[in-house]
């Protein structure tokens, strides 16, 4: 590993990035950048910590993924749909929704009701389960979530993942309704991001403390839809022989289990260049172009 290589890359080619850390066998072993102190955009990694809140409730006998989205939606919106969109999104269970195989949804919700936004969408092909991302896939789990649980998803993911984690530092965002938004708006430190990462890499366990299952890691990390990526699972990305965590403007935790390497780092580089990727490929994983 050249990390010193990789952090000139990023300071002679004034790369956009904030901070850098890597952990080898679960230990911090390099850093760079501000990684402690500032929050940052996590953009779609948000939808990554959705996706353990739905774990927690899983894991608890509050939430089936395999029951439709709308058995978890607040009964008056879910009463004011036609009877054609009530057919529709009868087919779209959580899961779904978690690997984002739902054709036909917008990117993004829209208006001063997400919600009844999201629900007024047609949906013609929504017995294909292709690969769709969207957003409103992530916003629906939220709000279902929030029935799921009978509280508010924001402060169960407060109390439940974030201070468990020992992450202080945090923000996140809301829909007009008030509704948590899982599918973007939080912002952590560089560290928080790891610490997420490192609640993946040890199946759940974090310091000793069990705050997820192995069942539910292993769903959520492993390929439950196939895409032009390689693969998703919950709202986690599949890469190389493991998976990472993944935001619009390369806000990143890439995590090698099977290599012991995890490499968490927060930027905001907006365009589709890989120039950041290959050169952490390069001189931390040691893969060549």
């Amino acid at each position: 590993m050249n990390f010193d290589a990789f952090a000139k890359d990023i300071t002679d080619n004034r790369w956009n990035v904030f901070g850098v850390e890597v952990y080898e066998n679960g230990r911090l072993t390099h850093s760079f950048g501000d990684t402690c102190e500032g929050i940052y955009d996590l953009y779609s990694c948000t939808k990554t910590v959705l996706s353990m809140a739905v774990g927690i409730a899983y894991d608890e006998g509050l939430l089936d993924l395999e029951s439709c989205v709308l058995d978890y939606l607040p009964k008056e919106k879910v009463g004011k749909m036609t009877g054609v969109q009530k057919e529709a999104f009868s087919k779209i269970t959580i899961r779904r929704l978690l690997t984002m195989s739902v054709q036909d949804l917008p990117f993004v919700a829209e208006g001063e009701s997400w919600l009844d936004y999201s629900l007024a969408c047609a949906l013609p092909n929504v017995e294909e389960k292709s690969f769709n991302y969207s957003n409103i896939s992530a916003y629906l789990v939220g709000v279902a979530l929030t029935g799921a649980i009978g509280r508010d998803v924001g402060k169960f993911i407060e109390e439940r993942i974030l201070a468990p984690l020992g992450i202080t530092q945090y923000e996140y965002g809301r829909c007009p309704e008030g509704f948590f938004y899982g599918a973007s708006r939080m912002k952590l430190t560089v560290q928080g991001l790891s610490r997420l990462g490192l609640l993946l890499y040890n199946k759940g366990v974090f310091e000793g403390k069990r705050i997820l299952s192995e069942e539910y890691v292993e769903m959520a990390t492993s390929i439950q839809q196939m895409n032009r990526e390689g693969g998703y699972g919950f709202f986690i990305w599949k890469y190389r022989d493991g998976f990472s965590i993944n935001g619009k403007w390369k806000q990143k935790c890439y995590i090698l289990p099977k290599e012991g390497i995890m490499v968490t780092y927060l930027s905001h580089i907006e365009d589709d260049s890989h120039d950041l990727l290959e050169s952490m490929e390069k001189n931390v994983l040691g893969i060549e172009k």
